[in-house]
């Protein structure tokens, strides 16, 4: 398989979980609740505020793009963001689901390495269409536990710094931090590398 098709297929696997448009609403959510929060110092406002801009993003792309379960997954997640904010009264709860997720995607990725299974491996083999086909291949193998071992590091980065900074109630770090660690930024720079890892071919 060529550089090229792979390429071609790992970008319509992105387009399918949502592509940019999931980044941009993630990364949105929380800018808005923190700068609403900023100027009201309401923590239901700017609940509100988030969820209504996410809510805008999900209409338009059912409206133009006719998918439903993406934008929906995304609104249901800034919900209860919401909802944890406004129940207790606390800006930084908003975080709470980020840094819950972070947590758990570094289990996840580090029980995937620890029985040779790495997530980045079996993505790449939904994408390829050949399976379980690569453990097979030791180097490739060796590849995709690189791969994941990247994500590993960025989620337990992202946890090691936001929970001190959840711990403390440090509204404006922790929401910079998680806009960055959390979010597109550091995601697209595991993507970046995975890509220099993976495109010349074992």
């Amino acid at each position: 398989m060529t550089l090229k098709v792979l390429s071609h297929k790992s970008v319509s696997l992105f387009t399918a979980v949502g592509g940019w448009r999931t980044v941009a609403e993630g990364v949105a959510s929380r800018v808005l609740f923190l700068v609403a929060y900023l100027l009201t110092e309401q923590v239901v406002t700017s609940a509100l505020v988030a969820i209504g801009g996410v809510f805008v993003f999900a209409v338009v792309r059912m409206c133009t793009d006719r998918k439903f379960w993406q934008p929906m997954v995304g609104l249901a997640v800034v919900g209860v963001s919401a909802l944890l904010a406004g129940s207790t009264g606390h800006a930084v709860d908003f975080y709470l689901t980020t840094i819950l997720m972070q947590a758990g995607g570094a289990v996840v990725f580090l029980a995937s390495m620890l029985v040779r299974w790495p997530v980045i491996g079996l993505v790449m083999g939904a994408v390829r269409g050949e399976r379980a086909a690569w453990r097979r291949d030791r180097e490739r193998r060796r590849r995709y536990q690189m791969c994941t071992a990247m994500f590993l590091a960025k989620f337990a980065i992202a946890t090691a710094v936001l929970v001190p900074l959840y711990m403390a109630g440090q509204l404006i770090p922790l929401g910079i931090a998680a806009t960055l660690l959390g979010g597109a930024p550091a995601a697209g720079v595991c993507v970046y590398l995975c890509w220099r890892v993976l495109r010349t071919r074992p």
